[in-house]
């Protein structure tokens, strides 16, 4: 009874983290790829607020109310909400940390006119830097020209700020900053081993942009380096190396990481993301030459899964044979690789797919019943070149998440449609999300969840007692 049940969830959490991802993936559209923002910037929280203030404590840790942690403060300068409240009011606000006289704080607040506030302790600098954030016009390449300066800033809170600004901005803005971007500092940046793995993928991506082929045997290097501290980024790094040597670049990728079955499923996955986003945004090698990189994927059995949807959204029907084998020779601790081909097959528009659909039917039933059932026919994109129509990257989408899913993923390694790695690179791609098809996901997945519960709750199906 717990293997019937067990079957019965697989599809349903499919359906359900389905529905997780398209709401991520509806709200980080256009995002500079390969870049994770570690929080809501300076500049999204107080757009997000009824009003945005500096204060000054007129309390210490001697007269406060330490058990609610009120402090009384002052108002000194309103940059939000100048009609909620003025310079000089005096205003209650909660912060747990030490307090004395004078210190100053950015005040947020919500929920006029009772207003709740929310406290951070600046520096003059800081200070100065929310201001300047505050007149900034809205526009990327001005703003990232200004967070540019702050990246490594000697103020925590400041280099973080910025570099979740660089984290969420398109990439075409990160692109056309180019030319202002410092190369040497970058470099110096990428090559220091104590620097983190985040922010090097964003110096790798900037990298990418301002570089040019003398930086190519520094990289060489690091992608050949058996370092941990060396191969950070290793996304990132590989789509540098891409970008600036061009489809001669392949040869070396496919050595290490794609025809290399001893290359560990970290570093292949790496290299895959990377010639996703080459294959989507990069606008520097063509995809016939970045499918073929895939082809050698195929041979490794147990990660062939992980690059079909490519296929398929790039219109590569050259691999209905092998995938036909892949289908009929998978075993127990592979078959998750089936309904990955009964999607490209339901995709591609040749005879031979209908032919080979015919007979993946008769081996495995199951699988094509499943794909059919939780999946509708993926539209593989009509653009060869570059992804910027919605519509491509609409369908090239959904060929990737429905072509993915729905077989439960490997034991031990995160689903390639789902994992944390694929963020920045696919969810660039996302036009935004039409609420009501939103709506109907989330209800499916809330409905399917609930059958799920009710059967386990109720022991599921009585066994038989013929």
């Amino acid at each position: 009874m717990l293997h019937s049940k067990k079957r019965f969830l697989q599809p349903a959490l499919s359906v359900a983290l389905a529905a997780g991802f398209l709401l991520v993936a509806s709200e980080n559209v256009a995002a500079c790829p390969f870049c994770n923002a570690v929080s809501q910037t300076l500049r999204q929280e107080m757009a997000a607020m009824d009003a945005v203030v500096i204060a000054t404590a007129i309390q210490s840790d001697l007269t406060r109310n330490k058990e609610t942690g009120e402090v009384m403060m002052k108002v000194e300068k309103v940059f939000k909400g100048s009609d909620l409240v003025s310079t000089g009011q005096e205003v209650r606000a909660i912060y747990y940390g030490d307090v004395s006289i004078g210190r100053r704080f950015m005040l947020s607040g919500v929920d006029p006119p009772e207003m709740q506030w929310s406290c951070l302790p600046v520096s003059e600098r800081a200070e100065a830097y929310i201001e300047q954030i505050t007149t900034m016009p809205d526009d990327p390449i001005e703003r990232l020209r200004f967070y540019q300066n702050y990246l490594q800033d000697e103020e925590s809170m400041l280099a973080r700020d910025a570099y979740d600004e660089f984290a969420v901005a398109p990439y075409d803005a990160v692109k056309r900053l180019a030319p202002e971007m410092d190369h040497d500092q970058l470099v110096q940046w990428i090559k220091d081993p104590e620097m983190a793995t985040d922010r090097k993928r964003l110096y790798l991506t900037m990298l990418g942009v301002c570089g040019d082929e003398k930086d190519l045997p520094m990289l060489e290097k690091m992608l050949r380096s058996t370092q941990k501290s060396m191969r950070g980024g290793l996304d990132a790094m590989v789509a540098c190396y891409l970008t600036l040597s061009g489809e001669k670049g392949l040869p070396l990728i496919n050595e290490l990481f794609l025809a290399n079955k001893q290359a560990p499923y970290a570093d292949t996955y790496a290299a895959i993301m990377a010639i996703r986003f080459h294959g989507t945004e990069g606008d520097v090698i063509p995809r016939t030459a970045l499918v073929e990189s895939l082809h050698h994927v195929l041979e490794r059995k147990d990660l062939a899964d992980l690059v079909i949807p490519d296929l398929a959204r790039w219109s590569d029907w050259s691999q209905i044979d092998r995938l036909t084998d892949l289908f009929v020779n998978a075993d127990p601790d592979n078959n998750w690789v089936r309904v990955p081909v009964v999607n490209y097959m339901k995709a591609c528009p040749l005879p031979e797919a209908k032919k080979a659909l015919e007979k993946l039917e008769k081996v495995d039933p199951e699988s094509v019943r499943r794909a059919n059932t939780f999946f509708s026919i993926p539209v593989p994109s009509r653009d060869t070149g570059s992804s910027n129509s919605s519509l491509t990257r609409e369908n090239d989408q959904k060929i990737a998440f429905a072509a993915q899913s729905g077989s439960g993923g490997k034991p031990g390694q995160p689903t390639a449609s789902l994992s944390p790695s694929l963020r920045p690179a696919a969810l660039a791609s996302l036009p935004p999300m039409n609420p009501w098809r939103l709506a109907y996901v989330l209800f499916l997945a809330l409905a399917t969840l609930m059958i799920a519960q009710f059967l386990l709750l109720s022991g599921g199906p009585r066994p038989s007692t013929e």
